[in-house]
């Protein structure tokens, strides 16, 4: 991502909202023919949740993954290498997906309450309805995801304690297969969700010149033609009144790890990254830049959308 600075473009394009690609079905291949749409294996949510009563800031990280054999979720907040809370919702035992458990990191505890027995999963990593996760920060509700926001439990823990205000830092999904990807986010509170599908595609339907496409909500908001040559740039989009940096990095893909012998296998990963910024900031950020320092003002705040 260091090289992705160097690779600013003047050129803006509207996206509407109005549509949806819900029902959305690739017509052409990527690279190779017949592809399916690659397999998101892991979501890493970074929250920022501001307590009411010391006006702290605290940063929480949730990962959800999930392969073949195993299925988790893990969090953590600030710097601590070791995830203190790891659950494998994989399990056949009941037990392991609803409960509580507590830790400490500097000093500041942390309660999580979590009820998965019910989840329900698409094709991500991450369930899509059917499950709550309440994470209390010094006794004060910090944060919450899911949709089961009326459970006992739940419905417990907002009345009894105070409730500190949070919101969605930036997203990271990683995917393992080939060169289509489909998701969907949210750039705002008070967005749209929307449709997003990224494929590498021969022009003309060939191979021998590879061209990169983006779309939202059905509409192509970039198209990169020679992609071997153009394999990082930037893109800029307007998107629920916001502007969206959107950049690409898939040297990987072509020329693989560079190992220092001027050769690659071409078998490497792409990395994808829409990052909201208003529009007196004229910086391009960084996968290292997301994190700001826990005194900046909320209303600085952004989101990003990380597609490794």
């Amino acid at each position: 991502m260091m090289d992705l600075i160097s690779c600013y473009s003047q050129y803006a394009v509207q996206v509407s909202s109005s549509s949806s690609c819900s029902s959305y079905t690739p017509s052409s291949s990527c690279i190779l023919p017949n592809l399916t749409p690659s397999t998101q294996t892991t979501v890493t949510c970074l929250y920022k949740s501001t307590l009411s009563t010391t006006n702290t800031h605290h940063f929480i990280t949730v990962t959800w993954h999930r392969t073949p054999t195993t299925q988790g979720l893990q969090i953590t907040s600030g710097d601590d290498p070791t995830p203190p809370f790891r659950l494998n919702t994989h399990s056949g035992l009941f037990r392991k997906k609803k409960g509580a458990k507590s830790f400490h990191i500097n000093n500041t505890k942390f309660d999580i309450y979590y009820d998965l027995s019910s989840a329900q999963y698409g094709s991500g990593a991450e369930p899509e309805q059917g499950y709550y996760v309440v994470i209390m920060v010094d006794s004060e509700l910090g944060l919450l995801i899911g949709d089961m926001t009326e459970e006992p439990t739940v419905k417990k823990l907002k009345m009894s304690n105070q409730i500190g205000k949070f919101c969605l830092v930036s997203r990271k999904e990683y995917f393992s297969g080939n060169t289509l990807y489909t998701t969907k986010a949210r750039f705002s509170d008070a967005g749209n969700w929307h449709d997003i599908v990224i494929r590498c595609t021969g022009e003309n339907e060939g191979l021998k010149y590879p061209v990169l496409q983006v779309s939202i909500d059905k509409r192509v908001v970039i198209r990169v033609k020679r992609l071997q040559w153009n394999f990082r740039g930037n893109q800029t989009i307007f998107l629920d009144g916001l502007l969206v940096d959107l950049m690409w990095d898939v040297y990987e893909w072509f020329f693989g790890l560079d190992t220092g012998s001027g050769s690659g296998s071409g078998s490497g990963h792409a990395v994808f990254m829409f990052r909201t910024r208003s529009g007196l900031d004229s910086r391009l950020w960084l996968e290292e830049k997301i994190v700001k320092s826990e005194n900046d003002d909320d209303d600085k705040k952004g989101f990003s959308l990380l597609i490794n």
